[in-house]
């Protein structure tokens, strides 16, 4: 039988490795933001969308794991069968 863990359970377990993910990211964006040319990459959509998905994860809302995914997904097209790949 599986065990469902409460909110504290989860914290208690899973802290360390979402604090190293999190300073992971924001060593990345320093990288990013003290190298040459970081004004044109800070444009880019790229970096727009990061941005977007950082505001999702700390919105309180719920279900952002969808909402971050969806930040960086393509519209749904139905006629994509027809088109040839682009990878």
């Amino acid at each position: 039988m599986q065990t469902v863990l409460t909110a504290k359970q989860h914290l208690d377990r899973d802290f360390l490795e979402m604090r190293r993910r999190v300073l992971d990211l924001a060593a990345a964006l320093d990288r990013m933001g003290s190298a040459a040319g970081a004004d044109a990459a800070g444009a880019d959509p790229r970096a727009a969308a990061l941005k977007t998905a950082v505001g999702v994860l700390i919105d309180g809302k719920p279900d952002r794991a969808r909402r971050v995914q969806m930040v960086f997904s393509d519209p749904y097209d139905a006629g994509w069968r027809g088109e040839k790949s682009k990878v």
